[in-house]
């Protein structure tokens, strides 16, 4: 175990050599020598924005590009952790689990909905409920922020922006491994391990492994257990091969496991008995409670699996490209919601969904080289999701489970099945999504200086979802043979199917003004289609949504491509947005919430990022992002429109700041060193901004400090995630009658430790 002393000297010693870079960065600016000004140009970055590599700093899109070893520094170790690395960039884990670009993104928790935020990962789309494509960030190339509409070219939708992940593929003819560890407070571990063998001379493979997990801050205290603990493990291989001139072929098998008690803890509100309860039982509810005293453990357990196959071939000058792939998740969770041992009172006991997922996917695509007066790029998506969820809610509202003389509650109010349907206590949601599209783009280099480009996507979506009710036998969960008692009306219909056709398109049009300085402006339309929302016991099909974006922007690189600049202002008018609305259901008098067209939304804004390369030992990086998303028009009932209210989980500002230090220091030693600060600003967890729904602005210091032998592989370190110790909460949520509760994340609090790494 590490001592506080230790801990405590490792945060200062963070700090203070991570600060290092600042005093000496400035003076060694001042007045570079010519070979030092030379050393000292910013590498160039290739990204896949228009589905063939090019410079960033020639592609007409906002991007934020991350380098794996930038992930690598930031000591993040999750997919969703990106929203502390790139400004403008969300992840709402209480509203349908999925990303926001833009302060845009998917509300709703219904599994027809398709996510606004498009996530690739080697250029298969993640289209699963609860599938980021990979768990732990281990081997990873580069990551690709594509702000606004990006439907066109990538995958399907994408109506807010594309996140696409690439990781590192096998090398030919070499031998090379990788290992790394780290331990922290809490029991934080991370343990990954690469290995890259040649098979043969026209063959290799290449394997990463990972396994990391971090014990809670909180506690459930009546389980004398940590809370919002976590643990997950996997793997990736691939398999290169390239038989003859021209051909590669590339497999890939992914596979990730997550573990996890994080849940919901109580902030106030519920009754003054449910209060005195909690505090008798060691909690005491309020904006920085970590602790629950539930008597079951909230957990999820989740596994995901892929196959992908990507098999490129020159043909001429063009070059055909294929991707198939499979994807499989499994999915468990439980979220009981009590607060207090269920035997003294109990609101929601028993509340467990079960996901599994299977989808297919083939994308073709052809494309000319660049360089040519016309460049061109065709091709086709296919796309088949289907998701099988089980649930079952069973309430007492109230009631404990066991009475004061000693008798244990045998009736249940079953939220999951509806009145007048016998034997059954549970729902079975069945959902097939099916995308089929053809896409494509010309770009006319019309002068050496001037370009056009144009793409379009024709998309037909055929979207079906049903609901039934089963029987669940209780006894194994309740330990009772409990009787159920319904509180919902059978909807009037159980599934229904919606078919859509679109079609989008993008115009872009840039401009050299100088050979490091390039205008753009881009007019784009994206589509995300309609479907059929069951839930909650309610039949509502709801329209497709549609954006209109317009972006204007320069990229830059100056002073001898020592700084790099680029900016961009954006808006963009989504019409029909998709969110949880207050409407009419057919065949039901009652007004209900359910997944529906919420009318007119903007976004609009600027953004900025830029980099530095000061000297040959130091860089400086930053972005801001200014994003106010908010409803233009959004008539939730008869007497209230949100109209004019920020969208939730949206900050309008969100800023980064990162300085890495690379350098030898003498003694045979090299010190490498880096400071990641990202800030957001406040935000709103309900519509409508109510005041205990304001979720406070906060700002996130990351460190790590490491030496190594010169001429050595082996490096020695500390790091520090949130070296401020700044508390915040991931949402809050008005649970029904219960509680005003938040959602906790464990870097809601300081954690300092060691790091070692080794390559051959």
């Amino acid at each position: 175990m590490i001592s506080t002393r230790q801990l405590h000297s490792g945060l200062a010693l963070v700090a203070s050599a991570s600060a290092l870079p600042f005093a000496q960065a400035y003076a060694q600016a001042a007045s570079p020598t010519p070979a030092a000004a030379e050393s000292a140009e910013l590498e160039p970055i290739v990204v896949t924005a228009q589905r063939r590599s090019e410079n960033l700093q020639d592609v007409p899109v906002a991007i934020t590009s991350i380098t794996g070893k930038a992930l690598e520094n930031s000591n993040f170790q999750s997919v969703t952790d990106l929203q502390y690395v790139v400004p403008g960039v969300q992840f709402d884990m209480t509203n349908g689990a999925a990303f926001q670009i833009r302060g845009v993104g998917s509300t709703s928790f219904d599994y027809s909905n398709e996510k606004s935020v498009s996530l690739v990962v080697d250029d298969v789309v993640m289209d699963a409920q609860r599938d980021n494509g990979l768990t732990g960030l281990t081997d990873i190339q580069q990551v690709d922020v594509l702000m606004g509409p990006q439907g066109t070219l990538f995958g399907k939708n994408a109506t807010s922006g594309v996140i696409s992940i690439a990781t590192v593929k096998p090398v030919l003819g070499e031998v090379s491994a990788k290992v790394a560890g780290s331990y922290g407070q809490r029991e934080d571990h991370n343990a990954t391990l690469t290995v890259n063998a040649p098979l043969g001379d026209k063959a290799a493979l290449r394997v990463s492994a990972f396994t990391q997990g971090q014990e809670g801050y909180g506690d459930y205290t009546t389980l004398h257990q940590p809370l919002n603990s976590f643990k997950e493990y996997g793997y990736r291989a691939k398999l290169l091969l390239q038989p003859i001139d021209g051909l590669e072929v590339l497999y890939t098998n992914d596979y990730e496991h997550h573990w996890d008690n994080f849940i919901r803890t109580s902030v106030s509100g519920g009754s003054a008995a449910l209060t005195a309860l909690q505090i008798a039982h060691g909690v005491t509810p309020g904006l920085r409670n970590d602790d629950n005293a539930d008597s079951s453990m909230g957990v999820t357990r989740s596994k995901t699996q892929g196959h992908a196959l990507r098999v490129q071939y020159q043909v001429g000058k063009d070059t055909l490209t294929s991707i198939t792939a499979y994807r499989e998740t499994d999915y468990h969770g439980e979220a009981n919601a009590n607060l207090v041992p269920a035997t003294e009172f109990a609101f929601l006991p028993y509340n467990t969904g079960q996901l599994h997922t299977e989808k297919v996917s083939q994308e073709l695509r052809w494309a000319s080289p660049t360089g040519g007066f016309v460049e061109y790029l065709g091709g086709l998506f296919y796309d088949r999701l289907i998701a099988r969820s089980t649930q079952l809610q069973w309430a007492t509202l109230g009631a404990p489970l066991v009475s004061s003389t000693g008798v244990k509650l045998t009736n249940f109010y079953t939220l999951t099945s509806p009145i007048g349907v016998s034997n059954a206590n549970a729902t079975l949601f069945k959902t097939q999504n099916t995308t089929t599209a053809a896409f494509g783009q010309l770009k006319f280099n019309l002068t050496p200086k001037a370009s056009l480009a144009i793409s379009g996507r024709y998309t037909h979506d055929n979207n079906a979802q049903s609901i039934n009710y089963i029987w669940i036998d209780p006894r194994p969960i309740t330990g009772v043979n409990a009787t159920f008692t319904p509180t919902s009306a059978k909807p009037y219909k159980q599934g229904g199917r919606v078919k859509g056709d679109n079609f989008s398109y993008r115009v872009a049009a840039q401009y050299k003004l100088t050979d490091d300085v390039m205008a753009y402006a881009t007019y784009s339309t994206g589509y995300k289609p309609g479907g059929v929302a069951v839930v909650g016991n309610q039949y509502a099909p709801y329209a497709d949504e549609t954006v209109k974006s317009l972006e204007a922007g320069v990229k830059s690189e100056l002073f001898g491509r020592r700084v790099r600049l680029n900016a961009d202002v954006f808006s963009s008018t989504f019409s029909d947005f998709q969110a949880s609305v207050l409407t009419v259901i057919p065949g039901n008098p009652i007004t209900q919430v359910a997944i529906g067209n919420a009318g007119e939304l903007k976004s609009q804004g600027a953004e900025a990022n830029f980099a530095w390369r000061i000297d040959d030992a130091f860089t400086l990086t930053g972005a801001a992002t200014y994003a106010d998303a908010h409803f233009v028009d959004y008539q939730y009932n008869a007497t209230t429109n949100y109209g004019g209210a920020s969208l939730t989980q949206a900050p309008k500002w969100q800023t980064s700041l990162s300085l890495v230090y690379d350098h030898d220091v003498g003694g045979n030693l090299r010190l490498r060193a880096n400071l990641d600060y990202a800030w957001r600003s406040k935000s709103w967890a309900q519509l409508g901004e109510p005041v205990n729904m304001e979720l406070p602005a906060f700002g996130l210091l990351n460190g790590r400090v490491s030496l190594s032998p010169q001429n050595s592989a082996l490096e020695l370190g500390l790091y520090g995630r949130n070296l401020f110790d700044k508390y915040y909460s991931a949402s809050l949520q008005q649970y029904s009658t219960l509680s005003l509760i938040h959602y906790t994340v464990r870097d809601a609090h300081r954690t300092v430790g060691v790091f070692a790494r080794y390559a051959f």
